[in-house]
């Protein structure tokens, strides 16, 4: 993997679940000096990194803290998730699918060389097939986020072949952090068991025990992000957006996997309006084209990603 030192890195959304981890991976790779962090609000978070307030919907900032940085690739990660984009359609639509077409021009006009942006499992839907999903598949999403998911990869795709904008892109499954809070997707009981277990040692799930989906512990999404992004022009066939597989469980699961370290760990269901959500995405991911691609492979199954949770969390 080559890295290119003087590089200058903008991630956009620095503050979420998976900018807080990214932050510090780059950080390593091109020193603090050469990696901007940018959120909406201000944040005294960042104190290693130059720190910008930015609102990606406004293209005329984008642009100045652009030049004013002298970036070279952005990382956007700022969207509204799931669950969060139900309770307000209109905005989630807005936010997901205006701030990609911001940055993309941006690239489109040569102010910048290569963007990250993520897409997820979401962009699936009810009439995906849910068993080992393959990369080429029926996909008609049923929420918001799901949707400008969908869209979000056909633009990303149209704008390499029409503009040759170097534009890369994974389908994220359920992330597993312990570093920063989970941000209102579907999947976030994942992380929410682990704090309650340690917490009150009993967990009230919003999803039921046999709902399984596609998770994936947050070094490896890390490890996957870095790597597409780094990976020869060439090798990367795919400008949508590629299948990545982790861990696929249902909450029964990983339960009983907690409760190997927490013997009275409990956990009793109560469904609420994200059953629905989840029950419209696959259970298992097939990621053959990323892995011999440019050769992704993850490194944590559900017992170590158990264990390397509640050991960091305590």
């Amino acid at each position: 993997m080559e890295i290119i030192k003087e590089d200058k890195v903008l991630i956009i959304g620095a503050g979420g679940q998976i900018g807080v981890e990214l932050l510090e991976e780059l950080n390593k790779l091109y020193g603090s000096s050469n990696v901007v962090a940018a959120d909406i609000k201000q944040s005294n978070a960042f104190s290693n990194n130059a720190f910008e307030v930015l609102d990606v919907l406004n293209k005329d900032q984008l642009l100045d803290v652009v030049k004013k940085n002298s970036i070279k690739q952005i990382y956007l990660l700022a969207a509204l998730l799931s669950a969060t984009a139900e309770k307000n359609p209109l905005y989630g639509w807005q936010l997901n699918m205006q701030g990609l077409f911001n940055v993309l021009d941006l690239a489109k006009e040569k102010q910048i060389e290569k963007v990250y942006w993520p897409s997820s499992i979401a962009a699936f839907g009810t009439t995906t097939p849910k068993q080992n999903t393959p990369q080429y598949t029926v996909m008609e999403p049923t929420t918001v986020y799901g949707i400008s998911k969908q869209a979000g990869e056909r633009w990303c795709e149209y704008y390499f072949l029409k503009y040759g904008v170097d534009v890369r892109s994974l389908r994220y499954p359920g992330l597993i952090s312990y570093k920063s809070a989970p941000g209102g997707g579907t999947t976030d009981y994942a992380v929410h068991i682990f704090h309650e277990a340690l917490k009150t040692k009993t967990y009230e799930c919003f999803l039921s025990e046999e709902t399984t989906l596609p998770m994936m512990y947050m070094p490896d999404a890390i490890q996957a992000t870095i790597q597409i992004m780094h990976a020869p022009a060439n090798d990367i066939k795919i400008r949508g957006a590629y299948n990545i597989a982790g861990i696929s469980f249902n909450p029964k699961q990983i339960a009983q996997e907690i409760k190997k370290h927490i013997p009275d760990f409990t956990i009793t269901y109560k469904p609420d309006f994200r059953q629905e959500i989840a029950d419209t995405w696959p259970q298992s991911i097939n990621d053959i084209e990323a892995r011999q691609h440019w050769k992704w492979n993850n490194k944590y199954d559900l017992p170590t990603m158990v264990n390397s949770m509640l050991s960091n969390l305590k």
